[in-house]
This record gives structure tokens, C-alpha cells and sequence, in this order.
């Protein structure tokens, strides 16, 4: 796989590509982490012609170094540790309640913010995609596997561009598969790999999921 991605549209276009034996189930939920994953799912949604929802998570940034995840938590009250880094740094279990619960109040904002009043869907019993722009410790995708497998979906999928193979051996554990175009070493991060990677905007992220569910409203 040809690096660095154009962008996050390009690179979902390409993982779409790599998904297409999920086209056609009827049971098929395509579920995208904001913000960042909002692009990449949009892309995977429409070439598999899969509904596209959110899975709501946040990343929990170590104080001192917010890009640095610590854990992750989730709608629903999932929480996942990075063991090594709060080991590593001697985080305490303060530090650690005290970014969750800013968190968790962010995480309540987006869910207001874009899905409105709309439900979130039902993953009992469904084939579950869960889409990122990309994987680097894998914390946020660990809890987002975590709290999707708790609702029982008949097979959950976690999909990304590209992915550290750390991550990806992390992740492996919560899923039944994992698909990642893409592992180079060093890793270096994910936006590395993209020649453009702005931040994606709430108003993107809105009009991304609007579109998507007035192609395909059965997401719920």
C-alpha cells in the first residue's frame, strides 16, 4: 500500500476497497470514531452500501502530554487503561478520574452535538464495522471494541488505514478481525501517513452523517 494517504476521504476509499466482502449483508453496521474516523467510515459506508452511525469515544491524554493516551472510555461507561504508559509515567488513580470525568462531559457534548435527538443504533445480532483514521496506541479503539461487544454483535470488525503493530495486536484481542491497510515501522504516529491530515470539524462531522443517513437511514 502506496504512503502517505492523500487524505482521510482518499485513504476510506481504499478501505472500502478492502472490505467488500461484508457488501451486501443486511446486517451490516458501518460505526466511525469522531472526529477524525467521520471521513474514512463516510467512504467505507457508501462502498459497501452500509448504514453509518457513531461509536462515541474519548481518548484520556496523559496531562502533560495530551496526544499521549493513557486510556480510553466510551458511551455507556467502558473504560480502557494503557497499563504501560500510566506505569511508565506513575499516574495516579487521581489524575486519572480527574481527566475521565472531563472527558466523559465532552464525550456527553458530541453525542448531543451529532446525533441530536436521533437514537443510537442497536448492534445486537449485527456484523459491527468499527473505523478509525488510524491506529497508534490503540487505546481508543480497545474501549470502542469493548463497549460494542458488550451490546453482542454477531461479528465485530475493526478497520483502519494504517495502524502501528502494536496496536493492531492490542485491538486483535476485543475483535474478530482486524483490517489495516497499512503497518509500517517505525510508526511514527498517524499523521505521518496522511499528506493532509487537518483537524476534522463538528460541522463536517454533521454533514458527513447527514448525508449518509438520508442515503441510508437504517442505521438504528
Amino acid at each position: 500500500m502506496p504512503l502517505p494517504f492523500a487524505n482521510r476521504t482518499e485513504a476510506g476509499r481504499l478501505l472500502g476497497e478492502a472490505l467488500m466482502d461484508y457488501r451486501g449483508r443486511m446486517d451490516l453496521l458501518v460505526l466511525a470514531l469522531p472526529r477524525g474516523g467521520v471521513p474514512v467510515a463516510a467512504e467505507v459506508a457508501r462502498a459497501l452500501e452500509a448504514p453509518l452511525d457513531l461509536m462515541l469515544v474519548r481518548k484520556l491524554g496523559v496531562p502533560t502530554q495530551p496526544e499521549l493516551a493513557m486510556g480510553a472510555i466510551a458511551s455507556g461507561g467502558a473504560q480502557v487503561l494503557n497499563a504501560d504508559v500510566v506505569r511508565a509515567l506513575s499516574i495516579s488513580q487521581e489524575t486519572i478520574d480527574r481527566v475521565a470525568e472531563s472527558e466523559q462531559h465532552e464525550l456527553e457534548r458530541r453525542e448531543t452535538t451529532y446525533r441530536g435527538t436521533r437514537k443510537p443504533p442497536e448492534l445486537a445480532g449485527r456484523c459491527v464495522i468499527l473505523v478509525d483514521d488510524g491506529l497508534a496506541t490503540g487505546a481508543t479503539m480497545r474501549v470502542a471494541a469493548r463497549a460494542a461487544a458488550a451490546q453482542g454483535p454477531a461479528e465485530l470488525v475493526v478497520a483502519v488505514p494504517v495502524a502501528s503493530t502494536e496496536a493492531v495486536g492490542l485491538v486483535a484481542e476485543q475483535a474478530d478481525r482486524v483490517v489495516e491497510l497499512a503497518t509500517p515501522e517505525p510508526f511514527m504516529g498517524v499523521g505521518a501517513w496522511y499528506e493532509v491530515f487537518t483537524q476534522t470539524t463538528d460541522d463536517e462531522v454533521r454533514a458527513l452523517l447527514q448525508e449518509a443517513w438520508q442515503r441510508n437511514p437504517s442505521a438504528g
